[in-house]
């Protein structure tokens, strides 16, 4: 949920290609073989974490070929600031009981874990039949609560990336490949 801080900046700057759609693409692919043979003879559902995680989710549930629901939750820690505050809320819940049934929680990013840590806590009280984690990213250097990806799909360094649902100030969110990007300007 890192990504989704709000720098006062212009954002004018064009991004360079840091994963580009092809790349992405392949990966969302073989998550998706992973997740259907490792759930299979099960319906599943998949909880999207807003806003960030939307292109991937879409994606990556195409890719899942099991009976499947689709929920979301949106959660924040970070408020209009640029680092976490600690502080987790839930800002839009499920619709659907998660009780007895096996959930994937789908993210965009885990760079602190603040956000995921909480969110993971607050499903298992929701008594699933089993709850796996899948993030499109991963930050380790920033990890500051240990959280279990049972998914991955890629381990990236200390860079601002922008695109495929990530965003700065709301913007870039549309573009097909990720990109790094001076936050600062």
């Amino acid at each position: 949920m890192g990504q989704n801080c709000r720098p006062r900046i212009a954002v004018n700057q064009k991004p360079e290609v840091y994963l580009s759609k092809e790349l992405i693409r392949q990966r969302v692919s073989e998550l998706g073989d992973q997740i259907t043979r490792d759930f299979a003879g099960n319906h599943l559902i998949c909880v999207g974490v807003l806003k960030g995680s939307f292109i991937f989710f879409a994606d990556l549930v195409r890719q899942i070929d099991l009976p499947l629901k689709i929920d979301f939750l949106r959660a924040s820690s970070y408020g209009d600031h640029t680092e976490s505050s600690g502080v987790v809320k839930i800002t839009l819940d499920l619709s659907l009981s998660i009780e007895n049934q096996h959930v994937l929680l789908i993210e965009d990013i885990v760079d602190t874990g603040t956000t995921i840590h909480y969110l993971l806590k607050n499903l298992k009280l929701r008594n699933p039949a089993s709850l796996k984690f899948c993030s499109l990213l991963f930050k380790p250097t920033q990890v500051k609560n240990q959280v279990p990806i049972d998914y991955l799909g890629f381990e990236i360094d200390d860079q601002f990336v922008v695109g495929y649902g990530l965003d700065m100030a709301e913007n870039y969110r549309n573009l097909p490949y990720l990109g790094k990007i001076n936050p600062r300007g």
